[in-house]
């Protein structure tokens, strides 16, 4: 810990030119006395840190000193590529890793560069989570899962109460919630993180398919996953307004049928969810559309129209 500390010091001190013994201990969440102990012992190792005296002074590394620090180890250098997801990082206990891997790419760029890390951090932002999120912690099954995903390994786990052993491929964070793209015998199959109970992480490892594709097996389930919510088909007749409304209320797995069944007489099938989805879809129409089938969804639009005209009249 304190090895990896040290580390971090000569290079913050590398990165920015000098700083102050209470901007060092913000950094690296110790005290000021833990700074200046720290300083000590790599003067001691023989890393050129010295003392500015006076107003604005602080520590520095002798002029021209670069150390020999600044190679990524593998777990680093991965963690880089997911810097920009925080959130992300901190639920899997990667932020550490993180830190380090972002102070020693930042150590390596020339002087003229070492303020493009903040300047990209002010301009863009990734918040991942859905809004209205509750802050939820994160699910107890996802560090585990996580350390198994880097590594290859296999894990034994309790999903719904059923136990089975599983090869990890890959994690997705969807709108705040995680998921495991992973193995089990055969097939590929999607689990909800927060639904595994126990887990544990074998010493075992498996073969990845150099075939699978993360992103694309994703987003072929979850095409597949939206279009099975979509089970009932409604018939509406829409005006010439409520054509341009279209693209805007149907549910967009089902606007491009929507489109192609759109009729010149503005008969348009929707598929939905449900009749009760239907309904409030529809009432977002308001008259520029009419519901022709099925009879259970007229009906309440016609029953819900005549209460509003009561309302207002």
């Amino acid at each position: 810990m304190r090895a990896s500390r040290l580390m971090s010091l000569v290079l913050l001190l590398q990165g920015r030119g000098g700083m102050t013994a209470a901007e060092l201990a913000r950094e690296l969440e110790v005290s000021e006395r833990t700074v200046h102990r720290d300083v000590l012992a790599l003067s001691e190792a023989g890393v050129p840190v010295y003392a500015d005296r006076g107003r604005g002074g602080g520590y520095r590394l002798l002029d021209g000193y670069r150390t020999r620090l600044t190679g990524l180890d593998r777990a680093e250098a991965e963690a880089l590529f997911l810097s920009g997801v925080p959130a992300a990082l901190r639920e899997m206990g990667l932020q550490d890793v993180a830190a380090a891997a972002r102070l020693k790419a930042a150590a390596a760029l020339s002087p003229a560069l070492r303020d493009a890390p903040a300047t990209a951090a002010q301009r863009f932002h990734l918040d991942a989570p859905g809004w209205f999120a509750g802050g939820d912690p994160p699910p107890v099954a996802l560090a585990p899962l996580a350390r198994a995903v880097w590594r290859d390994r296999r894990v034994s786990a309790v999903y719904k109460d059923s136990p089975r052993v599983l090869e990890p491929y890959g994690l997705v964070l969807k709108a705040g919630v995680w998921y495991l793209a992973a193995r089990h015998r055969t097939r590929f199959l999607i689990f909800r993180v927060h639904r595994f109970g126990e887990i544990s992480v074998l010493e075992e490892q498996f073969d990845r398919d150099p075939g699978f594709d993360l992103a694309a097996f994703w987003a072929g389930q979850a095409e597949q996953f939206t279009r099975s919510l979509l089970r009932e088909v409604v018939t509406l007749r829409l005006s010439e307004r409520g054509r341009r409304m279209l693209r805007h209320i149907a549910d967009p797995a089902a606007l491009e049928d929507a489109l192609a069944s759109l009729q010149p007489d503005g008969t348009v099938r929707l598929a939905v969810e449900s009749v009760p989805v239907a309904f409030s879809q529809v009432l977002r129409f308001g008259p520029e559309a009419e519901v022709l089938d099925p009879p259970e969804l007229r009906a309440m639009v016609a029953d819900a129209a005549a209460r509003m005209a009561r309302l207002y009249r």
